[in-house]
């Protein structure tokens, strides 16, 4: 019998791929990081040779680790970075450009003469999205309209377009499925969210043609199989979802109301509303949250964080605070507070719930007193303040109170801003045993389709929590902080008009 499911995790910054176990546990685990390219300011781009070139470098890995034979593994599972957009050549299977990262901001003009068209509306009530330069839609325009020839060989069906859990399945099958999840589809702005299938009205206004897109199917299902050159043996490809979804997934956050955030590159939260889609009034988005086999859609409401982990990155790699991410908590444990520093991190505009390309980064409150550590406890601070305002928004579109917050993800690690999180937002921050849930989550969406997990109530029983961080801060102390935050990021806003 089968012992395990291979989940790859497609990130922002490296891809990873592990093995788990019938009890959730991480079996081996291989990471490899990948260049990430900033050839304009604002523009964000991977290679996606370079991409799937880790990604299956990675998958061998693992195995090798473990010392698994291919033959052990019942399914694989892809979790990925969202929205981020590669286009290639059917024939070739080569991109015809950069890929286009969830990060980069060019088409911010494009989005505003839409919005000034008046479609804003539109587009929101079909997609359950914003009109905003993070989606797929503007990117895959942008590449038609200045790669050579690439929008009338689109238009024959010669070039395809897919987010990364497309590119790494055709890849994986060699060119045999060209395929997307539910998930993943929800966040390109060209898919109507009830009915879960591509809109023509929205290619219209976005100029993209059909024969370019993938099928879309549930997040749980065979996709396709691995070609047997790849492993030594054809694999069923049999969980897909984004990596934020995947991650509530893996969270076992199952019951309306239920909220986890994963703290990676960014910070998203997302809290689950059940089978029927709640258009936010609070400047989130609605998003597909899964969808199981022939089971209903189910929908989450989500606050994305442009910058959460990246701003560690940033102190790591651009300023040289640190040598290691780890390194942070404790630099920035040096000192009490923040000594009066306020960090902004809006290196590509601020997402939920300003949604301004145009902002930009700020530290602001500096002295001659300011040393590193109250510029790294202040960007750990942003981090829980940025979620904090996401959390307030989801707990006014749910009307009702968040009760606890589930926390995943690298920087989930860190017990400093863990505590800060509980204390700015007011609730109890729970770490799991398994802070590797964006990978469990696609592995348990493979798991149920392949027969390696029975049901949710299986899933649910093997989450179990680490840690609970409770908030000690006061209600004033936290009403100060907030406020003291909310004149920081005012200051950061309109930028780069």
């Amino acid at each position: 019998m089968p012992q395990y499911i291979l989940a790859l995790d497609q990130g922002t910054t490296s891809s990873r791929a592990l093995l788990f176990d019938a009890a959730g546990e991480v079996a081996a685990l291989a990471q490899q990081e990948f260049r990430q390219n900033y050839p304009r300011p604002g523009w964000v781009e991977h290679d996606a040779r370079e991409i799937w070139s880790a990604q299956y470098a990675v998958a061998r890995r693992a195995l090798e680790h473990a010392g698994v034979d291919v033959k052990s593994v019942a399914a694989i599972a892809i979790t990925n970075q969202r929205e981020t957009t590669v286009l290639w050549d059917r024939f070739t299977g080569e991109p015809i450009a950069p890929a286009i990262v969830w990060q980069d901001r060019r088409t911010a003009e494009r989005v505003e003469a839409l919005e000034a068209q008046g479609l804003g509306p539109l587009v929101s009530g079909k997609t359950g999205l914003r009109l905003d330069a993070y989606f797929s839609a503007t990117k895959i325009e942008w590449l038609l309209d200045h790669v050579s020839g690439a929008r009338q060989r689109a238009e024959k069906g010669e070039i395809l377009f897919g987010t990364m859990d497309s590119w790494l399945i055709w890849n994986l099958t060699r060119g045999a499925e060209h395929v997307t999840d539910t998930t993943n589809a929800s966040r390109t702005l060209l898919c109507d969210l009830r009915s879960g299938q591509w809109d023509d009205e929205l290619l219209d206004i976005f100029r993209i043609p059909r024969a370019m897109l993938p099928r879309i199917e549930p997040s749980s299902g065979v996709v396709g199989c691995t070609h047997p050159s790849l492993f030594g043996a054809a694999v069923p490809i049999a969980g897909v979802a984004g990596d934020q979804q995947a991650a509530a997934f893996g969270e076992a956050c199952f019951a309306p109301g239920s909220v986890k955030n994963t703290y990676g590159t960014g910070g998203f939260l997302l809290m689950n509303v059940g089978g029927e889609p709640r258009p936010s009034e609070n400047r989130l988005i609605t998003t597909a949250a899964w969808k199981l086999g022939c089971a209903p859609t189910q929908y989450a409401l989500e606050g994305s964080v442009f910058i959460a982990g990246a701003v560690v990155q940033w102190l790591r790699d651009q300023m040289d605070f640190i040598e290691s991410a780890s390194e942070i908590e404790a630099l920035a444990r040096e000192v009490p507070d923040s000594g009066g520093v306020w960090f902004v991190p809006a290196f590509v505009g601020l997402g939920a719930p300003y949604w301004d390309p145009d902002a930009r980064g700020m530290l602001i409150g500096l002295t001659r007193g300011t040393n590193r550590a109250h510029i790294a406890r202040a960007a750990l601070e942003a981090i829980a303040f940025q979620s904090a305002e996401v959390l307030t928004a989801m707990a006014k579109d749910a009307t009702r109170p968040v009760r606890e917050l589930r926390v995943d993800g690298g920087a989930a690690r860190n017990d400093l801003l863990m505590q800060m999180q509980a204390d700015i937002a007011g609730v109890p921050v729970i770490r799991p045993a398994q802070t590797e849930t964006t990978a469990l989550g696609a592995a348990f969406l493979a798991g149920l389709a392949s027969g390696f997990w029975q049901s949710t109530d299986e899933i649910a029983s093997l989450w179990r929590a680490e840690r609970v961080f409770e908030p000690v801060m006061n209600e004033d102390q936290r009403g100060f902080l907030m406020n003291q935050w909310a004149r920081a990021v005012g200051r950061a806003r309109k930028w780069n008009q």
